[in-house]
């Protein structure tokens, strides 16, 4: 193996750059992909008769669903027509028996 002195200096200066790289990607990067990884599985298994609490706070059931739009029933007679992206996620069974 052919060593080569300046080298190890070059790598050392770099060292701090490539470290910084990999906590960004470790703490930063990677989290947040598999949250919004997360959050499309979600929104694709959205269906008819699904609890869901909207990003704005709106609990509702949904009556219809299409690619970008879901029309939720909020209350009786109440139907309201959201962005099928304003859905927060399903609604905890268990905080609907407290209500």
């Amino acid at each position: 193996m052919i060593f080569l002195p300046g080298l190890s200096q070059e790598l050392m200066q770099y060292a701090p750059l490539i470290v910084m790289i990999v906590i960004f990607y470790f703490f930063l990067y990677r989290p947040q992909k598999k949250r919004q990884q997360q959050r499309n599985r979600m929104l694709d298994s959205l269906k008819k008769g699904d609890r869901i609490v909207t990003i704005g706070g709106l609990y509702g059931t949904i009556v219809s669903i299409t690619d970008k739009i879901v029309v939720i029933k909020a209350a009786e007679k109440v139907e309201l027509t959201i962005a099928r992206s304003a859905v927060n996620g399903f609604q905890n069974e268990q905080k609907n028996e407290a209500l």
